[in-house]
């Protein structure tokens, strides 16, 4: 016999709460192994794999792409082989299985929202092993027992007995107190009506089953119900909630086009990485008191010796250059200034000194700015640090960043140069007692033995943590990774 199991989006860890929708590798009707790669989940740190916690065939998927999801909502069905269900490890229920308050935590661990209906609806659902394992952590994947037993795996057809499918998102049922019906709506809609000031209770729902959309909600604050679609930016999913371009989401914001006109702005919503970003930054400008300080560094002889090293047979498959060496001249710089590599930990009072470097490298990528870090960075070489560096920024640029490699970075760098930025005031990383902006290298006239020669030129930028960091211990740092650059022979004296 085949039962229906639904699956909730898991907690993801590192405090996450929510995640997006990238893309889904499985439709309905596909038949899935334990394990086997359902869709590409998008945090404010980065996008994860998500295997599937069950082997059988994927009945239902609740979100669309682009779709923010809550942890603990549900974001697909699987019909699956009764006899195979607890065996595969990560029997999850469907939020308020079980229990009638629906926001009670499930067996899965996380705390599902208010207002989903789980265990609504005549779908058949099988009651969970009884020493089953908790899940295990998104990732990783199921958990494999040793049994011996084969996992069942169900067929791709259909039960003999029909299966009535879950709504495709969670809907509230709202008590209207002007006109006595029952409005039904989906979170996303309701956050966007609260926004623009909009009473459900004059809204016409034309959804199914007169569930309000979001397009009904824009119709009415534009003036514009009944008399046709809204001309919309993004696309709009089948609960009322939008996404796809990323001009609209299932947070509710949204972009407009007015009917007949240009469009004149569109909304974006702040989700994922600019999210995280925004928050970080505002929380390390008003927690860190800032002070940065700047130094124009003759660096002839680096570009000088960068030039030789791609002429050495040695350093023939190794493309180093000036931030490889940058990156080798702040690890020496911070074991003679070590307050450069500390954190201030207001809960515990305490100042956390660092015996190693894990270097962040401040990356653009297409889903925003990104500081994934190198473990240790203070033990490699030069031909390490090129390896190292190409790594993140390879895996960074496609997305792929784990969570893991966002975390624990005790100095950073970041590389304005490359957009033809001479300086800057850059805002530290949460944490963190230090980041070395490195500025465009111009060939310029400078005086040079009496003369005047064009030299390779370059500004550093450093702001630190004027709790940690006192004027002159930051000042003798940036002295130390320009006396480097401006002669990396001098780095024999440092260590």
């Amino acid at each position: 016999m085949s039962v229906i199991r639904d699956f909730v989006l898991p907690d993801l860890g590192e405090g996450l709460t929510e995640s997006e929708i990238v893309t889904w590798r499985v439709a309905v009707g596909d038949a899935v192994a334990l394990n086997q790669i359902i869709a590409d989940v998008e945090t404010a740190k980065a996008i994860v794999e998500l295997p599937s916690p069950f082997a059988g065939t994927v009945a239902k998927l609740y979100a669309e792409p682009g779709v923010t999801v809550n942890v603990g909502e549900r974001i697909v069905a699987f019909e699956v082989d009764d006899g195979a269900v607890g065996e595969a490890g990560m029997d999850v229920p469907a939020p308020g299985e079980g229990s009638a308050d629906p926001g009670a935590s499930s067996d899965s661990g996380v705390s599902g929202p208010s207002g989903l209906a789980g265990g609504e609806g005549d779908t058949m659902r099988a009651a969970p092993a009884p020493d089953a394992p908790e899940p295990n952590l998104v990732g990783y994947g199921a958990k494999d027992e040793g049994t011996g037993r084969p996992v069942r795996r169900a067929h791709a057809h259909a039960a003999s007995t029909p299966v009535e499918p879950r709504p495709p998102s969670p809907v509230e049922v709202v008590e209207t107190g002007a006109i006595g019906e029952r409005l039904r709506s989906t979170p996303p809609v309701r956050k966007l009506a609260r926004g623009l000031g909009v009473d459900l209770g004059t809204v016409t729902g034309t959804g199914a089953d007169g569930l309000i959309t979001r397009d009904d909600v824009l119709a009415v604050a534009t003036g514009t119900a009944g008399a046709g679609a809204l001309v919309s930016t993004g696309s709009t999913g089948g609960d009322g909630s939008a996404g796809g371009d990323g001009s609209t989401g299932g947070d509710g914001s949204a972009g407009v086009a007015r009917s007949g006109s240009a469009e004149r702005e569109t909304r974006t919503p702040i989700r994922s990485v600019r999210k995280l970003t925004a928050a970080a930054m505002v929380q390390s400008a008003f927690t860190a008191p800032h002070v940065t300080e700047f130094l124009t560094v003759d660096v002839t002889r680096t570009m000088e010796l960068l030039a030789a090293l791609k002429e050495d047979r040695a350093f023939s498959d190794i493309h180093v250059n000036i931030l490889t060496v940058v990156a080798k001249a702040v690890c020496v710089a911070v074991t003679r200034t070590p307050s450069l590599n500390a954190h201030w930990d207001d809960a515990a009072q305490e100042i956390v000194q660092y015996h190693y470097v894990n270097l962040g490298i401040a990356a653009a990528t297409p889903r925003g700015l990104l500081v994934p870090n190198i473990k240790d960075a203070d033990a490699l070489d030069l031909a390490g640090l090129v390896s190292a560096l190409a790594k993140l920024t390879q895996t960074a640029r496609a997305g792929k960043t784990p969570p893991a490699d966002l975390e624990g970075g005790t100095i950073s760098i970041t590389n304005i140069g490359v957009f033809g930025i001479d300086a800057g005031t850059p805002i530290l990383n949460p944490g963190e007692a230090g980041i070395l902006a490195m500025g465009a290298v111009r060939r310029e006239p400078r005086e040079f033995r009496g003369g005047i020669a064009l030299r390779d030129i370059v500004t550093l930028s450093l702001s630190f943590d004027h709790r940690l960091v006192d004027g002159e211990q930051g000042s003798r740092f940036l002295a130390d990774v320009g006396s480097i650059l401006a002669e990396p022979g001098r780095v024999l004296t440092m260590v």
